[in-house]
């Protein structure tokens, strides 16, 4: 491992052990593959009109299959990654899997649940993150600022609002709490690191660091950083 910082935000130590963790994750998910699309009920109509659909034959099927219910199991594992990131930044602490919610900031008086994608919680979920974040910020974190943190924003929109979901159960929404807010990733990175591309910047070491985890001669040639780079523009 390198002895220069890769980011100013987090420590290399750090660093390679969050990302370790998710290839971990990956690579236990890839071995199950097989055992899993074995246990699992598959729809077979399903499977016989995406075949038809895509034009392509049972087996690349099969591929597509064991490469989505790995992917499934990654995303999970994102959602932890950021979280783990962001505590361990100066100031941050990770408060781990289990807690109301996922990090805070004593000296910035900020508390945070973050998750990977705008899509990732359900109206019903996001109506309790709200009254966990409203009970937060009313007793134990009384003055912080809290936010439901939505790192994959929908449509590139960047915002930092008041959280207000509805409550379809009272066909009503909550009432806006200045203190309860709702932000997108690339903001909240910003925020946390104190700079605007931290997001970014952590986005592009990335291929180092699984490459000198992994072990490979090489990294990723300028034409798949090219491809890297378009996919995050494409999202924030």
């Amino acid at each position: 491992m390198i002895k220069k910082e890769l980011l100013s935000f987090i420590g290399n130590e750090d660093l390679y052990k969050h990302v370790e963790t998710v290839l971990v994750v990956a690579k236990v998910a890839k071995e199950n593959s097989e055992k899993n699309l074995s246990s699992n009920v598959i729809d077979p109509f399903s499977a016989l009109f995406d075949v038809s659909c895509q034009g392509i034959s049972f087996s690349d099927w099969m591929k597509q299959e064991k490469s989505r219910q790995i992917q499934k199991t990654l995303q999970n594992a994102i959602g932890n990654f950021h979280q783990s990131i962001i505590g361990s930044m100066h100031g941050w602490t990770n408060l781990n899997i289990g807690e109301v919610a996922d990090v805070v900031n004593t000296e910035k008086k900020i508390i945070a649940e973050i998750k990977n994608k705008y899509n990732t919680t359900k109206g019903n979920h996001k109506i309790k993150i709200y009254d966990d974040l409203k009970s937060l910020v009313g007793g134990e974190y009384k003055g912080y600022i809290s936010y439901y943190v939505e790192v994959i924003p929908k449509g590139k929109k960047i915002y930092n609002t008041t959280f207000i979901p509805s409550d379809n159960k009272k066909h009503k929404r909550k009432i806006a709490h200045r203190n309860i807010r709702v932000i997108d990733g690339k903001s909240f990175y910003a925020l946390a690191a104190g700079y605007p591309e931290a997001l970014r910047d952590l986005y592009m070491v990335l291929p180092r660091v699984i490459a000198d985890i992994q072990g490979e001669s090489s990294h990723h040639d300028i034409s798949e950083q090219s491809e890297l780079q378009r996919l995050f523009d494409m999202a924030f």
